[in-house]
């Protein structure tokens, strides 16, 4: 058991945008996020309808047709059964620029070392040192923040209060989006009548399927059991995360906001799911020629290079459940520390080559870390050293170029070619249709 008088009691509070992209789109329309009936939809632009994936539905579009997220639409209603069901192409752009409006609105209540974006439609605000300049009572400063949102930019949101951001974001997840006021705040001394009792593992954040499967193999089978189960077999079975899962139960969680977490090292990474199986090598290895120099690009940008270097491929989807690859393989390699995009493509390629035999690809990702500065230049004894000089301006100026001028202004050949991903995944934002920012 904890000590509730010795963990930090703060005023967190945890604010997410309804349906942040069908609400977005829904106003882009003149249409109130609340009662319009419709889905935001990704589409691959060479694919056919069906094969889209629901990214964002409104409130009584979910409750009329059951919509839900990454729902493929295939499996939506028909029009006769839908008739008032609207379905949108995605604007990421526009998405982007609300996410930011509403950071600029938090900045009104807080200060920049106590805001924490979680993600692109939800985030943290440690109200402690503020919260009494806006208000006598936390939910009427919640009020306050809500109707400014919605003031300014016709978006719906829900907060959840909480003594720390763990019991913010499960007073937000759990309770307020069921509450008329959309806000609910959850204390320590509240612990047994709203932790132990959510039901189900997966609905508590952090706890996934494979924990939640992997609990109930111990016995634990909801929150209450979580809490009254012995601490040392969760340590044994789970590590640390087994000290946090139990920790959670209880509702504590000593991370303080304005302490940001900088990890020891860092690496820069992309990966594409391609819009079909790939089994033509050439055009595998072009998508990890293009993905490679795209990452290159970005450690060239803060002048670093890398000394090792990762490559992912995932094999064909399950055709049981398309959105999980059934297989591939991951590895790395030391290198002599590089961000020269010849040297790097040709070591991604080999170590392609020396793992594939044969397989049906649908998932690329380039990973590189023990990132160093580039302060120099480490010449390789068997390429002539006026040709590395070259290779290296050369990156640099296409660089250049596409920044000023956008990517597709500097292409190379190949991405001109069947399967090349390159040059259409540069319009997209987030890997879906940018659209523009509207007013």
């Amino acid at each position: 058991m904890y000590d509730y008088r010795y963990e930090p009691h703060r005023l967190v509070f945890m604010i997410d945008n309804k349906s942040f992209f069908a609400s977005c789109e829904s106003i882009r329309l003149g249409l109130n996020p609340m009662k319009s009936v419709l889905a935001v939809i990704s589409r691959q632009p060479d694919f056919s309808w069906g094969s889209g994936l629901i990214m964002a539905a409104s409130p009584l579009a979910k409750k009329k047709y059951g919509l839900h997220n990454v729902m493929r639409a295939r499996n939506l209603p028909s029009k006769k059964e839908a008739p008032d069901l609207m379905l949108v192409d995605p604007h990421m752009n526009l998405y982007i620029k609300r996410s930011m409006q509403v950071l600029d609105i938090f900045h009104k209540y807080a200060a920049d070392e106590d805001i924490h974006m979680y993600s692109i439609d939800e985030g943290m605000i440690d109200m402690t040192n503020s919260w009494k300049l806006f208000g006598d009572d936390p939910y009427y400063v919640a009020r306050k923040i809500q109707k400014d949102i919605h003031d300014t930019l016709g978006l719906y949101t829900t907060c959840g209060i909480g003594e720390n951001p763990l019991l913010a974001k499960l007073a937000m997840d759990i309770s307020a989006k069921h509450r008329e006021s959309m806000i609910d705040f959850w204390h320590y001394i509240d612990v047994p009548d709203t932790i132990w009792r959510i039901p189900k593992l997966e609905d508590v954040w952090g706890i996934n399927t494979r924990t939640a499967d992997h609990l109930r193999r111990l016995g634990i089978n909801n929150m209450y059991d979580l809490a009254h189960s012995n601490p040392e077999i969760m340590k044994r079975e789970f590590g640390v995360i087994g000290e946090q899962l139990y920790a959670m139960s209880w509702g504590v969680d000593r991370s303080i906001i304005m302490n940001k977490y900088i990890p020891k090292t860092k690496s820069y990474s992309n990966s594409q799911v391609l819009n079909r199986d790939y089994y033509d090598q050439r055009q595998i290895e072009i998508v990890i020629r293009e993905i490679g120099e795209q990452v290159a690009a970005r450690i060239r940008a803060h002048d670093l290079r890398t000394g090792k270097i990762g490559l992912f491929i995932g094999y064909s989807f399950d055709s049981i459940d398309p959105d999980h690859p059934r297989g591939g393989f991951n590895v790395q390699k030391k290198i002599t520390p590089t961000n020269d995009n010849h040297d790097l493509t040709t070591q991604l390629i080999a170590l392609f080559r020396s793992k594939w035999q044969g397989e049906g690809v649908r998932n690329i990702g380039v990973d590189y870390g023990d990132l160093s500065l580039d302060t120099s230049q480490q010449f390789n004894l068997f390429v002539k050293p006026d040709l590395q000089v070259k290779r290296k301006t050369l990156d640099k100026t296409v660089d250049s170029l596409r920044k000023k001028y956008g990517f597709s202004s500097v292409v190379k050949a190949s991405s001109l070619l069947p399967g090349a991903t390159a040059i259409r995944r540069s319009k997209l934002v987030g890997g879906h249709n940018g659209g523009n920012a509207y007013e």
